[in-house]
């Protein structure tokens, strides 16, 4: 633990300062951000913010006799809904009591470096019992979300593994079409992690590999499956479905018995070509919007087709009007997923540039922690990773030469998936990509945010452990 406390602290440190937030007399801070203290904001925030989120612990009950001590916005897991109208400036007050330095990212926007929520790329840290607001333009419109971006380390209560998040939807300024007669939204996530030897386990895993997060609860929702009022639905009803993965470092793949998804969304995003699926598969941060036609009356079970994750809580029972018994689950036959499905079928533009990328994993073994490279090179090394000049189109040529899945994030940008293992695509566009072992992908993005951008990947554990660089605008 004092290795621990000290390696936290030593990062931290090494952020702000590189981020020139650090001098001899504590923090400083960019022009154009307030920093009130903290009894300063509660007497005037709410002349100034739009919104107020409080950061502070909370006893969550996910089944009786089951409760998380974690921490939470508002006092309430998933976080309150946000939703902001596209184009329309908007003030977020946030008030840490959660304990530890910590601070809000507004994932999927496109944000200056200092709003972004990222210590890495500038944002100002919230020390404990301080305050901040964030003021932002929210574009592009579609299912966004907010989370904490602070560092967990070895720390399994903070962070994304805590119930730090939130839905932020941005409301298109031209508005809604409302081709759907109700909205639902269902947040993933895993709960009561440990760090495990997985040779301690079972056999097969490398004897080199070092600790991963073993979870023992799960929900969809606010409670684990059989413990919460069920999603009440009635015949002839199109349900919009916005789902997200707030798992710290668990995909999920997702089944509604008796019923299909209509992929309409992916990560906010609309599709090029929508496709109904029997499964839909999520990777950490990543999001789906899906339309449900509930054409089958009955009392079925939406949940994780992992048996295992099921076992855990992950689902949510669905009840039409004036329908009884016990909840059916169905598995369903294939669970086949695949981007391409969903993307245009013509080769994207060609790029100004190609970047490769390369994940690798040092193993840290049995009883250690794994690190984690790109091109050799972990956090903070890879600051910069690489430097863009504006207006300029990139591909991302990206080789995941490990033996583990890696959901991939580039904030402050979308980017165009353009190669899925040897299937050319174009038009989907994302802001997370689930790269399974062993596998090749490329993304291109367009170079037209200047400031620091991170890019990394969105398993916590693999972030912390140096998966993560900056891209700097030249």
């Amino acid at each position: 633990m004092r290795r621990t406390s000290s390696l936290e602290r030593r990062e931290f440190l090494a952020g702000l300062g590189r981020a020139g937030l650090l001098s001899a007399g504590g923090l400083l801070l960019p022009a154009g951000i307030d920093f009130p203290t903290r009894a300063n904001a509660q007497a005037s925030a709410s002349s100034v913010a739009n919104h107020i989120i409080r950061i502070a612990p909370v006893s969550h009950e996910i089944a009786p006799g089951k409760i998380v001590k974690t921490t939470a916005y508002n006092g309430v897991i998933p976080g309150p809904v946000l939703r902001l109208k596209e184009g329309q400036p908007v003030r977020i007050n946030v008030i840490n009591d959660s304990g530890y330095p910590n601070l809000i990212h507004w994932h999927g926007l496109y944000l200056p470096s200092v709003q972004d929520g990222s210590t890495e790329e500038g944002s100002p840290i919230i020390p404990p019992g301080q305050s901040l607001t964030y003021d932002f333009t929210p574009r592009p419109a579609g299912t966004r979300w907010y989370h904490s971006h602070a560092m967990a380390m070895t720390d399994l209560s903070r962070s994304t593994y805590s119930g730090e998040f939130g839905f932020l939807i941005v409301e298109p300024a031209a508005g809604n079409e409302g081709r759907y007669d109700r909205e639902v939204l269902l947040a993933a996530h895993h709960w009561d992690g440990t760090w495990v030897s997985m040779q301690d386990i079972h056999k097969g895993p490398p004897p080199d590999n070092g600790l991963e997060v073993m979870y023992h609860a799960a929900t969809l929702g606010e409670r684990m499956l059989g413990h919460g009022e069920p999603l009440r639905v009635r015949q002839g009803e199109r349900v919009l479905f916005r789902l997200l993965n707030a798992s710290a470092s668990m995909g999920i793949s997702l089944a509604l018995s008796g019923h299909r998804f209509r992929i309409i969304a992916l990560d906010g995003n609309p599709v090029p070509r929508q496709a109904t699926v029997d499964v839909l598969k999520l990777d950490a941060a990543e999001r789906a919007d899906v339309i449900v036609e509930m054409n089958n009356p009955g009392v079925w079970v939406f949940a994780s087709t992992d048996d295992d994750d099921r076992a855990m809580g992950m689902g949510i029972v669905v009840e039409y009007q004036n329908q009884g018994g016990e909840p059916q689950w169905i598995k369903p036959s294939s669970t086949a997923w695949n981007y391409a499905n969903f993307a245009a079928e013509d080769p994207a533009r060609q790029p100004d540039e190609a970047i490769k990328l390369k994940f690798e994993k040092i193993a840290g073994g049995r009883g250690g922690y794994n690190r984690w490279t790109i091109n050799g090179r972990s956090w903070p090394e890879t600051n910069p990773l690489f430097t863009v000049q504006r207006g300029k189109r990139y591909r991302l040529v990206m080789d995941n030469h490990s033996g583990d899945s890696h959901p991939v994030h580039l904030h402050r940008h979308s980017f165009e998936v353009t190669r899925i293992g040897d299937k050319v695509l174009s038009g989907l566009m994302k802001d997370t990509l689930s790269m399974p072992r062993f596998s090749q992908a490329e993304i291109d993005f367009v170079a037209d945010d200047p400031g620091l951008t991170l890019f990394h990947c969105h398993h916590q554990d693999h972030m912390d452990e140096g998966f993560a660089g900056i891209i700097a605008y030249s």
